[in-house]
């Protein structure tokens, strides 16, 4: 954040950067402080490049009660792992009961402050300032981020200790920061842990791992701080459909330090007496867990091993974590599909666009059926089609020779756009489609593609569905949501039970925004583990594609190249494969730093899922 540029009388260095410079370390005094004149909103920092360190400065001998503010507040922007130097600048009662890791508020940019009407003044002894903003997000105690709107107000209130120093004693708990300075101190990473409500929870040999993205501070012991964050547990809004295979109360060993791995890429991570005497294959579902964590924050890391009680309880390679437990949006699929001008299911293979397209093998593929939009099951043996007029959804095999048969499901809406959305597929091979007639809206579950469909129950919808797709986990679920003319992107959770007599119970809850910012989403695919790409408008603005996270926050990677008129776009589960979309120029590709290229002509392309 930067300071007044207005007051009058000396300037201080209120935060010192270091940087690497031709293999220099180079310190540079930033954001001047006033010693007099009025205090001033406090603006944000350029974002800065990612070798940058800015620690602060202590509160000068005889600073007034501005400067306290202003430092206090450079303070909180700082490398400082313990807000050690914040701390200074405030009473000794209240630095032993400020609370710095309670939230984080992000502010459009860093917070003003100026005094409190009624609030006393510098001859009294005593003096409160409000500090004032626009809020963007809050990131809670849980390290989770939220966006958020409105007006922040926060009391300041300070005072003279025995030597005549102002210090602050009673202030806000939690941290407030601008955007800027956010995006520069705190970075996004996920922790994984096990679905716990799907059927291949129990049933299958390897647990589903799902990503839970949380915010962490860049240069303050990142790999200590993630897996402190994996061991306390999911975030309040996930919780309720995963599991960790840690026991409950473990933590790092006390004199655990700093987590860093050795010269051959193993971390050795030490826990408490709480995880002593579990068993192997126990083990090493924890240790996967912690290096499906680590991957992205680490790639260095190639083995955990954990210790408890002086023991070592078992060791892990990042290839054997795979076998351990299953990471969902790991998949290379082989094959892209879309529908071609004759309405029928085709495919090219994945990554490659030299191929010519061929018909998918199966009855969708012969165009016996006349389709408008496809999906294909994660293992790629069942297509669904939903048909040119929307108004019936077939299932059929992806082999030679097989009959469509009946449709699985019709719709009463009188329009096409008030009849069947584009099917998805979740991990389950379990088939999720939204019927928009406007005197029956819902959602709908096939088991296996088969069978009396199951309405899915969405106790707090409020809108229509436009569009659904499943995450690859099994447990989150995208959908557009249309209410007054307004198209959002919400994300819940997806709950399974049974209800009385054994029947099966599906239920989405916990809808929550992932695109705050737009108010005309048009198109979205899931884009890995915690990430989606989407199409939309802001309001007033014009069409543009982005990628969110699953918490409403904006990743730290370049926003796919420019492109007009899209329709549809699909991501693979496996990043490294191209993005692809449905616009005014037929079926195109994005190849990573690329621009977009032509594929052929069709409609309604899809990765599998």
């Amino acid at each position: 954040m930067g300071a007044d540029r207005e007051g009058r009388g000396r300037r201080r260095p209120a935060r010192v950067m270091v940087y690497a410079a031709g293999g220099v370390l180079v310190l540079a005094g930033c954001a001047s402080m006033p010693d007099s004149g009025d205090l001033r909103g406090v603006e944000s920092t350029p974002r800065q490049e990612t070798q940058v360190r800015v620690f602060a400065v202590p509160p000068g001998e005889d600073a007034p009660p501005s400067d306290i503010v202003q430092g206090f507040l450079e303070a909180l922007t700082s490398d400082d792992p313990h807000y050690k130097t914040a701390r200074q600048y405030l009473t000794g009662d209240a630095a032993k009961t400020w609370r710095p890791e309670a939230s984080t508020t992000v502010l459009t940019d860093g917070p003003g402050a100026k005094p409190e009407a009624g609030g006393g003044g510098e001859d009294s002894g005593a003096i409160s300032y409000m500090l004032t903003g626009t809020k963007v997000a809050t990131v809670d105690a849980q390290q989770a981020y939220a966006p958020a709107t409105g007006a922040y107000g926060g009391s300041v209130h300070l005072t003279q200790n025995s030597k005549r120093q102002w210090r602050i004693d009673a202030l806000p708990q939690g941290v407030v920061i601008g955007e800027s300075d956010f995006q520069r101190n705190y970075m996004s990473v996920s922790k994984y842990y096990f679905a716990s409500n799907t059927d291949t929870a129990g049933s299958k040999s390897q647990p589903t791992a799902v990503a839970d993205p949380v915010y962490v501070r860049r240069r303050v012991e990142p790999m200590t701080q993630m897996v402190s964050s994996l061991l306390n547990g999911p975030t309040r809004w996930l919780g309720p459909v995963v599991g960790s295979s840690f026991p409950t109360g473990t933590a790092l060993a006390k004199d655990a330090g700093a987590l860093t791995p050795d010269d051959r890429n193993k971390l050795t991570v030490p826990l408490n007496d709480k995880a002593a005497g579990i068993g192997t294959n126990r083990c090493e579902e924890m240790a996967a867990q912690l290096l499906f964590t680590l991957r992205k924050l680490s790639p260095a890391v190639d083995e955990v091993e954990l210790r408890a009680g002086g023991e070592d309880l078992c060791s892990l390679t990042q290839q054997a974590a795979e076998a351990a437990a299953s990471r969902s949006a790991a998949r290379h699929p082989d094959y892209l599909y879309f529908v071609d001008g004759k309405h029928r299911l085709v495919r090219i293979a994945a990554g490659n666009s030299d191929t010519d397209p061929e018909p998918a093998p199966g009855a969708l593929g012969e165009g016996e059926t006349a389709l408008r939009s496809v999906a294909v099951s994660r293992d790629e043996h069942t297509a669904a089609g939903v048909s040119l007029d929307g108004r019936s959804l077939y299932v059929g095999s992806l082999v030679s020779g097989g009959s469509l048969g009946e449709p699985v499901l019709r719709s009463r809406g009188g329009t096409e756009k008030q009849r069947l959305t584009t099917p998805s597929w979740d991990a389950d091979d379990g088939l999720w489609v939204a019927d928009r007639d406007p005197d029956r809206p819902r959602l709908l579950l096939l088991q296996e593609g088969k069978g009396d469909p199951l309405e899915v129950r969405m106790p707090h919808l409020d809108g229509r569905i436009q569009s659904v797709r499943v995450a690859a986990d099994g447990v989150r679920i995208a959908l557009v949501v249309e209410k007054g003319g307004k198209k959002t992107l919400l994300i819940g959770l997806i709950e399974r039970g049974e209800k009385p007599g054994g029947e099966p119970a599906v239920s989405v809850v916990e809808l929550r925004s992932a695109t705050p910012g737009l108010e005309e989403v048009t198109a979205m695919s899931w884009a890995g583990d915690s990430r989606l790409v989407v199409v939309g408008r802001e309001h007033g603005g014009v069409e543009q594609m982005r990628y969110v996270q699953v918490d409403g926050s904006t990743p730290d990677v370049p926003a796919p190249a420019a492109l007009t008129g899209v329709k549809d776009v699909t991501a693979a589960e496996d990043d490294q494969l191209p993005l692809v979309a449905y616009s005014v120029d037929g079926i195109v590709r994005l190849p990573s730093g690329e621009q977009w290229q032509k594929v052929t002509e069709g409609t309604a392309p899809v990765y599998p899922g």
